[in-house]
């Protein structure tokens, strides 16, 4: 079982770290969680620069030249989850949707038809609305019709992952918004969610179950991004060593306004964001790294090439939002609304090419 260290113990091993050990981390093939730590310790600020180089370095080695794109399709804004931060949270009074199959197929041919063959499904977590039975069906209709099926949903226990693997899910997201226990209980108020150490232990059962990705993440702007990231670096190394068959992503969201208005507890800047992203490279150069369409445009055209390897594009987080307008309150605001083609575009002007497809069943065969 995984364990977390406190995350009083991260920062400490963070703000001790010294220019040499950023130096050392900076150019070795294997910098551990010590080089890591001083990778994201204030120390490494004035070596931003040689980090992205570094990063980027690493990242057309392991990757080539591309960046796979994919568009997340919500399927319900129920939760019973108490969050403070979200949008979909049980304390908004809000009007709720939950697509039916058919209404969630045709949503999925809409981005079908727009050039999307990576979908990752997305729900509030309301297992009494939509559960394994729904996610079964709903991956049985549009398996034969899409290269990768990802689900972020409610976690669940392994023997249900295995039977949406079977149905043609192939990866599973499940971000522990914050590794800080103290702010985690300050932000799940009430609901499955607010059970810690099931959240933590829910990737495990991810691989467990056979998925050939997890994807792991922090919310950002809820705690110390630094701490953040060194914890993130703990769960992705434990997970490689118990699960060396999978294969891992992580994802840097930050915080963006919503209903409820939340507001950021630690604002973290596009600076804190490049370093954390450059850093996670530099400790794991196969992990894929995501930027979403929650960051403004300008900022994931200047990240193209550095270090991320997914892209969203034409994201939209409410039900039913891609086949109406006005489709209902969405999970949070988006902060770069381009299509696919502006999105792969900006990719190719970069000297990268837009990926649409980077797998097939048939490779399992």
């Amino acid at each position: 079982m995984f364990v977390i260290p406190e995350f009083s113990i991260l920062q400490e091993a963070i703000n001790r770290a010294n220019e040499a050990e950023v130096l050392q981390a900076l150019h070795s093939d294997h910098p551990g969680l010590t080089g890591l730590a001083a990778l994201l310790s204030p120390a490494a600020e004035p070596h931003l620069g040689a980090m992205a180089a570094r990063s980027t370095a690493i990242t057309i080695q392991r990757f080539g030249r591309t960046i796979q794109v994919y568009a997340p399709l919500y399927l319900s804004s129920f939760c019973a989850n108490r969050c403070a931060y979200c949008g979909f949270s049980a304390d908004n009074a809000i009007a709720r949707r939950l697509l039916s199959l058919e209404e969630a197929e045709k949503e999925a041919m809409i981005l079908h038809q727009r050039g999307f063959n990576h979908l990752l499904l997305v729900s509030g977590e309301a297992p009494g609305k939509l559960g394994v039975d729904y996610l079964e069906k709903l991956a049985l209709r549009l398996r034969d019709r899409f290269a990768a099926l990802s689900i972020e949903v409610q976690p669940l226990a392994t023997e249900e992952y295995a039977r949406l693997f079977r149905a043609g899910i192939t990866a599973v997201a499940v971000y522990q918004e914050t590794y800080d226990r103290e702010v985690y209980k300050q932000v799940h108020l009430a609901g499955r969610k607010a059970d810690f150490a099931y959240r933590l232990e829910s990737p495990a059962r991810v691989a467990a179950a056979g998925m050939r990705e997890v994807g792991i993440g922090a919310l950002l702007g809820l705690a110390d991004w630094r701490a953040e990231g060194l914890a993130l670096g703990y769960h992705l190394a434990w997970l490689r060593r118990h699960y060396w068959r999978t294969g891992f992503t992580v994802s840097f969201p930050r915080l963006r306004p919503a209903q409820g208005e939340f507001k950021p507890l630690l604002p973290v800047s596009e600076r804190d964001l490049s370093q954390m992203i450059f850093a996670l490279r530099i400790f794991d150069p196969d992990v894929g790294l995501y930027l979403s369409t929650r960051e403004e445009a300008r900022f994931r055209d200047g990240m193209i090439g550095l270090g991320p390897t997914r892209y969203s594009a034409g994201s939209c987080t409410a039900p039913g939002g891609y086949g109406q307008t006005n489709a209902g309150v969405e999970q949070f605001e988006v902060g770069d609304s381009r299509s696919l083609a502006e999105v792969s575009v900006a990719i190719q002007q970069k000297g990268f090419d837009p990926v649409r497809k980077d797998w097939d069943a048939g490779f399992q065969l």
